[in-house]
């Protein structure tokens, strides 16, 4: 079982009590509903880590580092690395603990960098980040200065990727929840910033999860949303037949114009659209750490363009808008 007290304690001191003094039953609800296959042997390899006392950490570089190689011996690092590679796949990244580099499938560190100089600075800030992965970016947040993060993802892998980073980061003041947004209270409102990236599109009502997103701000809270988009006016979105670049559960692909009148319509202001990047092979991928099928294999084998469904290539926007203060 996972110690979810430290986060406890951080939301009533952000004024969050009412969400603290819930969240208990949602955790045991969580470990009695939702079992994984794998879960016993994920747990195995969180314990059996090395207690190792870290001499830096580093969550300011593109590589999101813990320790040096310095810090431990080979045989230790051997074995830290041997329980690392039990919570395969690793999706969000990339890290490096004690030397031992994790070469995620994505790239995150480039969406950081899309995006890092057009957000609100973080300093001080309470931040929620939606479908957060194992919490690459969350720790991103951290090093720009956040006074709390807050991570919420379903999958109970990114669970224990991210406590087997956390063993090594003290009382570091970000935090992980294998919840989705719909466990998150409504009209919450404590956030300075939320991030919602890569979730859109999965979602079968997508203005219902913009206006989840904008009651967890506070009034004048700045929402950071990155989704899939299509080429098109304010009346094109992509609803796929059935799968989209072999993924079953893509709902909407709005063009950016849509999208923009999707924030408008949730009353939300000062939408700019800051970045629109094709996702690239080198930025998605296979490794070592995620032997699982990727980008390349999604896309049409003869056209690149294409998905293997037909569907234009993933190209993705990142758009900011901000909660009106009154």
């Amino acid at each position: 079982m996972i110690d979810f007290e430290p986060l406890y304690a951080a939301l009533r001191s952000h004024d969050m009590q009412a969400w603290a003094r819930d969240l208990p039953a949602q955790t045991e609800a969580l470990w009695s509903e939702r079992q994984h296959g794998d879960l016993p042997r994920w747990q195995q390899a969180l314990a059996q880590m090395p207690d190792i006392t870290p001499s830096s950490v580093d969550f300011n570089s593109a590589v999101v580092r813990i320790g040096q190689a310095g810090d431990i011996d080979d045989e230790t690092r051997a074995h830290l690395e041997r329980q690392l590679r039990i919570l395969h796949p690793w999706r969000k990244g990339p890290y490096e603990l004690f030397g031992i580099p994790i070469d995620t499938e994505w790239r995150s560190d480039w969406k950081w960098d899309r995006l890092s100089g057009h957000i609100q600075a973080l300093q001080g800030r309470t931040v929620l980040d939606v479908g957060c992965g194992s919490g690459y970016h969350c720790w991103r947040m951290l090093g720009a200065g956040a006074d709390l993060v807050l991570g919420i993802d379903p999958s109970l892998l990114f669970l224990m990727q991210f406590q087997a980073l956390r063993k090594y980061t003290g009382d570091a003041p970000v935090h992980l929840l294998p919840l989705g947004i719909d466990a998150v209270p409504r009209m919450l409102e404590r956030f300075d910033t939320v991030f919602s990236m890569g979730v859109l599109y999965h979602r079968r009502s997508p203005l219902d999860h913009i206006l989840h997103l904008k009651e967890c701000l506070r009034p004048g809270g700045e929402l950071v949303l990155e989704t899939l988009i299509v080429e098109g006016d304010g009346n094109t979105v992509l609803m796929p037949e059935k799968r989209y670049g072999k993924m079953a559960n893509v709902w909407f692909i709005p063009s950016v114009s849509m999208l923009e009148k999707w924030l408008r319509r949730t009353g939300m202001q000062d939408i700019r659209v800051v970045d629109v990047t094709a996702t690239r092979v080198e930025e998605q991928r296979s490794t070592p750490w995620m032997t699982f099928q990727s980008l390349p294999d999604f896309l049409d084998p003869t056209d690149s363009g294409r998905t293997v469904e037909g569907y234009p290539a993933p190209v993705r926007a990142i758009v900011l808008a901000t909660k009106p203060a009154g």
